[in-house]
């Protein structure tokens, strides 16, 4: 078991990259994707996951052969880095602390459905519930970041993404569609229906997300890992892509199976109760949301971090989770988060729209690794090949085809 824990631990960027990439958010997409469409959106998934491991990849090997991190190596180097720099840093923050907001607000809601499931006489009183959970969650977790340890956070992490991984597998086996739909889900095609575009950019915002790029290289800091753990960091990142894709995919599949033929579609936290309950019973059900709440708690850490971390990599290039300034935005960010659950919003709503605004920032941070990789006098005899070249192209295109994607989504809301 040691021998275990060892081995898990010695992924532990992996489960960061996990932790910002499956929240509430992706999980809410997969299942409003796989209630509405089935699996016809896996395509999208595979993709965005293929993407996701090579950009993780290219990242980390950047920062162990030049041990410099992601914004402070665009400013110093790239003709028109700071400005970029600063885009990134704007558009990345405000699409996750959007993310942040629908995330508390799903979670808090899907404690509450836990409660109410053992408990009905605490639904007349949801809006208050709701409020203290969001609250006693949000509080918790910014106690935690007060510590200030990397080690720390990432031990949490390893707990929720495993906990996450385990229940959404466990559901897979209770509800799943058939074989031959899976094999249909990987040709590329976008449902033709309302909504359509919008579960895309979605998909993409919440699996390819430009800052489980950007805070690689602080992550790899925080590790210690050097250019000796080159193989490693190859591991890692084919560790974070395939798990993300078999988390993701069996929450669709899980969706699929249970919503789709019968017409039924998610609107709300609510209803994703309503109709796994009769197909999976209150014991299989409270273990899918158990997972949903893992993915929710998992990503709280992350989104609150992202904004003083990108913020000290544009200043120093180094990892500071003990200054001031880092203990004032988190706590802002904390406050932001409770923007649901005080409101009243839709919490699914809210947070398919929230994941959308992180596609648009997402060209420019391919493109700055490209630019940073293919650069000889930094990466020596380390610089991108033929074939990482030809991916992260890939990867590029891809990325600017969903950011329009997203725009003529948003504008049709």
């Amino acid at each position: 078991m040691s021998a275990l824990i060892r081995t898990i631990l010695s992924f532990g960027p992996a489960f960061l990259a996990i932790g910002y990439t499956i929240g509430t958010g992706s999980v809410t997409a997969m299942i409003v994707a796989g209630s509405a469409f089935g699996m016809q959106l896996l395509w999208v998934l595979l993709l965005s996951c293929l993407f996701s491991g090579v950009l993780i990849y290219a990242y980390g090997n950047f920062t162990l052969v030049t041990g410099e991190t992601a914004l402070y190596s665009f400013k110093k180097h790239l003709r028109f880095g700071k400005p970029m720099a600063i885009l990134i840093i704007i558009g990345v923050s405000f699409g996750q602390w959007n993310s942040l907001i629908g995330i508390l607000g799903i979670s808090a809601n899907i404690i509450f459905e836990m409660i109410a499931m053992y408990f009905p006489s605490v639904i007349p009183h949801k809006y208050g519930v709701v409020i203290a959970i969001a609250v006693t969650v949000i509080s918790t977790m910014y106690a935690i970041l007060l510590i200030g340890r990397y080690s720390l956070f990432e031990k949490i992490l390893v707990i929720f993404v495993s906990c996450m991984g385990v229940s959404f597998i466990l559901s897979l086996f209770v509800v799943h569609p058939l074989p031959v739909e899976v094999v249909r889900g990987l040709i590329p095609v976008i449902p033709d229906v309302e909504g359509g575009k919008m579960m895309v950019a979605a998909f993409v915002g919440t699996t390819m997300a430009a800052a489980t790029f950007l805070s690689r290289p602080l992550f790899i800091q925080g590790k210690g890992w050097t250019i000796e753990d080159r193989a490693q960091q190859k591991k890692d990142a084919i560790v974070a892509g395939g798990l993300v894709f078999i988390i993701s995919g069996a929450v669709m599949a899980v969706a699929a199976g249970a919503l789709y033929h019968d017409g039924k579609t998610v609107t709300n936290v609510v209803d994703m109760v309503s109709a796994l309950e009769p197909i999976a019973g209150k014991g299989a059900l409270s273990v899918f949301f158990f997972g949903t709440l893992a993915a929710g708690l998992s990503s709280v850490f992350p989104c609150m971090l992202i904004a003083p971390l990108l913020i000290e990599d544009y200043r120093s290039g180094r990892l500071d989770t003990q200054s001031k300034q880092f203990r004032i935005i988190t706590g802002i960010a904390a406050l932001v988060a409770l923007t649901i659950p005080v409101f009243g919003f839709n919490p699914v709503k809210g947070q398919i729209l929230t994941q959308v605004f992180n596609v648009f920032v997402l060209p420019l941070v391919v493109l700055g690794i490209i630019l940073m990789i293919n650069n000889k006098k930094l990466m020596d005899k380390h610089a991108a090949g033929y074939l990482l070249n030809f991916v992260l192209g890939l990867a590029f295109l891809f990325s600017v085809v969903i950011s329009i994607n997203g725009i003529l989504a948003l504008s049709g809301q």
